[in-house]
C-alpha cells in the first residue's frame, strides 16, 4: 500500500496511543519490521496558544522512517493552524517532515469526547470534510485519519464518515472496528471495515484485534485492507511486525528467546533515557517493560520491582530474578 509518498511492501503500520508511542517504542517496532508508525495524539489548540511542551510529543528524528504527526482537535481553522506549526517548527529545528498529518477521529476518552473531539467527530461527516480540507490547504503533507465504526451501536457511520474525509482530500483511512461506547472491550467487527474498503478509493488500514500472525492473516482477508494497524498488541512485543510479516510471505518464525525479550527491553528502556533522561524513561517506561515478560515466573513480583524502580540498574535487577 502507499501513503502519499511512502511505500509499505506489508502495510505494517504501529498505532498511536498514548503515553505509549514514543520515539523510543516506534524505533524499536521499526526495528523488527513496523514500515511506518503514528506519534502520541497532540493537541492542536495547545500548539496554537504557544505550549512548548507538546513540541516534545511532536518531535519525529530523521534516524526513525516515515511517521505520521497525529493531532486533534475540533475547530478545522484551529487543527490547520497547528498542523502548520508542528510543520514550520520541524523544519526549522533540523527534526524529519512528517510523512503525514493523522487527525484523530477515534479517540473514546470520555475528556476529549466531551470536548468534542477525538470520535464525537463522527457526529457531524461536515465537520469531517472541512477538517481534512482546511488542512489539506494549510500544509503540503498527505492528510489521513483515524476513525472508529461509530459512536455507539445504534450510530455506526464509519462509512459516511470516511466518505466525508475521502471528499475532503485524505489520501489514506484507518478503521478501528469499535465503536466509541465499547472503548477497547469486545470485538471489533472486520464487517465496518470491508463496508468502507469497498465503498473508498484510497487505502483504508484495518485496526482491532490484531494479536498474533493467525489473527492479522484472517483480518485482512474479512475487510479486504489495505494495511494492518497494529497497537495494544505491540506493547512488550515488538517482535510480532517481524512475524506478521513472515505469515504474509507465507512463512513461520518463532518466538523470540528469554535473552532477546530482555536484550530489547532493555534497549527501548536506553533509548528512552536517551530522550528523556534516566528516571523520567524507567517512569514512563514501566509497564511496556513488564510486558516483555508476560507468563515468565517471576513476572508479578517483576511487575512490583520495576514499578518501584528509579534507575535502569534497578530495572536490570529485577529482569534478571525473572524466571528463577
Amino acid at each position: 500500500m502507499q501513503i502519499g509518498n511512502v511505500i509499505l511492501p506489508h502495510g505494517l503500520i504501529l498505532g498511536p496511543m498514548a503515553g505509549y508511542t514514543d520515539r523510543a517504542m516506534r524505533l524499536v517496532c521499526r526495528s523488527f519490521g513496523a514500515e511506518y508508525a503514528v506519534t502520541e495524539m497532540v493537541s492542536a489548540k495547545a500548539v496554537c496558544y504557544g505550549d512548548r511542551k507538546t513540541y516534545s510529543l511532536a518531535r519525529i528524528l530523521p534516524d526513525e522512517g516515515p511517521v505520521a504527526l497525529q493531532i486533534f482537535g475540533s475547530e478545522p481553522q484551529i487543527l490547520a493552524e497547528g498542523a502548520a506549526m508542528l510543520l514550520r517548527h520541524a523544519q526549522e529545528n533540523g527534526e524529519a517532515i512528517p510523512a503525514a498529518i493523522d487527525v484523530n477521529m477515534g479517540c473514546p476518552v470520555r475528556k476529549i469526547f466531551g470536548n468534542g473531539e477525538g470520535s464525537a467527530l463522527m457526529r457531524d461527516p461536515a465537520r469531517i470534510l472541512e477538517i481534512v480540507s482546511a488542512i489539506r490547504r494549510a500544509v503540503p503533507l498527505p492528510v489521513t485519519v483515524k476513525l472508529r465504526s461509530g459512536v455507539d451501536p445504534s450510530h455506526i457511520n464509519a462509512v459516511e464518515c470516511a466518505l466525508a474525509a475521502e471528499e475532503g482530500g485524505a489520501a489514506a483511512v484507518a478503521i478501528h472496528g469499535r465503536c466509541r461506547t465499547q472503548l477497547y472491550g469486545g470485538n471489533a467487527d472486520p464487517a465496518v471495515g470491508a463496508a468502507v474498503k469497498a465503498a473508498l478509493s484510497i487505502p483504508v488500514i484495518w485496526s482491532g484485534d490484531v494479536r498474533d500472525p493467525e489473527s492479522a492473516l484472517r483480518l485482512k482477508a474479512a475487510t479486504g485492507a489495505d494495511g494492518l494497524m497494529i497497537a495494544r498488541a505491540a506493547v512488550g512485543d515488538p517482535f510480532l511486525f517481524a512475524r506478521v510479516a513472515a505469515a504474509m510471505e507465507g512463512r513461520e518464525i518463532g518466538a523470540p528467546s528469554f535473552a532477546e525479550r530482555r536484550r530489547v527491553a532493555l534497549r527501548q528502556l536506553s533509548l528512552a533515557s536517551e530522550e528523556k533522561g534516566e528516571e523520567v524513561a524507567v517512569s514512563e517506561c514501566r509497564k511496556q517493560i513488564a510486558a516483555y515478560f508476560t507468563g515468565e515466573r517471576g513476572c508479578a513480583a517483576l511487575r512490583d520491582r520495576v514499578h518501584r524502580a528509579k534507575t535502569i540498574a534497578e530495572v536490570e535487577e529485577a529482569i534478571a530474578g525473572v524466571g528463577d
